[in-house]
């Protein structure tokens, strides 16, 4: 039986969540608190970036909860917070690292392009490398449009396809297999992470994102690997106020 693109992406998830095979040690405190050093030291502009502390008070929906580090500090950060996650696996994870540490969210398993929150609903929806993985990225990113709040912000990052991954792969699948017409989009969905992986370039994101006001997107650099399931390359990192 053939599998939908959807249900092979929350397979290739629900096997490990995001860098829990290269970072989790341990599923304990201590094993989550050395999974979320390592990731912030790998990444450390999603710190200023999500800005944890402004959300004190504020309805936050996390979507791609994964291993759960950015939750805890939304949860830490005294958020009204939510999230969601296709896999299962990623949401127990969270629901665990939570508990060990006192935390609460309102956690369960949900479709980024149907999200279960009536309209204007949050003060923020936040998603990190998550929304180039759902089959269909525009529905996905008018759900967390739908279901901001009027003034509301959505902080998101989705792949950069002019990268050093996007190079590397290409080079590897395309150039290196004699078949140099491949396109980056055809390498990015066959060959990093899970089936159907897409990378925008800057042009093709801000199209994505016409419905939010005063958008604006960076492409910092982060270490990389493919396949890896625990570092990114090159992020969009666009902050979408919702216009009053």
């Amino acid at each position: 039986m053939l599998k939908s693109d959807k249900q092979q992406v929350h397979d290739f998830w629900n096997e490990a969540a995001c860098g829990e095979n290269l970072y989790l040690q341990k599923i304990d405190s201590e094993g989550y608190r050395a999974q979320e050093a390592e990731r912030y030291r790998l990444e450390p502009f999603i710190l200023p970036f999500a800005d944890f502390s402004s959300t004190r008070s504020k309805k936050v929906l996390e979507i791609g909860v994964g291993l759960g580090a950015d939750h805890q500090r939304f949860a830490e950060a005294g958020a009204d917070l939510y999230g969601i996650d296709l896999t299962e696996r990623a949401v127990e994870h969270t629901r665990r690292r939570l508990g060990l540490f006192g935390l609460s969210s309102k956690l369960s398993v949900g479709d980024a392009e149907n999200l279960e929150f009536p309209s204007c609903f949050f003060d923020n929806v936040y998603s990190w490398g998550v929304l180039h993985h759902s089959p269909d990225t525009p529905k996905a990113i008018a759900e967390v449009y739908r279901v901001l709040k009027k003034g509301g912000t959505a902080k998101i990052m989705i792949y950069h396809k002019y990268s050093m991954v996007g190079l590397m792969l290409w080079l590897r699948y395309a150039l290196l297999k004699g078949r140099p017409w491949r396109s980056l989009r055809g390498v990015y969905a066959q060959h990093l992470e899970s089936p159907g992986t897409k990378a925008y370039s800057r042009a093709e994101a801000k199209r994505l994102l016409l419905q939010f006001s005063d958008v604006k997107i960076s492409t910092p650099q982060s270490p990389c690997s493919p396949r890896s399931r625990g570092q990114k390359e090159y992020p969009h990192r666009p902050s979408l106020p919702k216009p009053c």
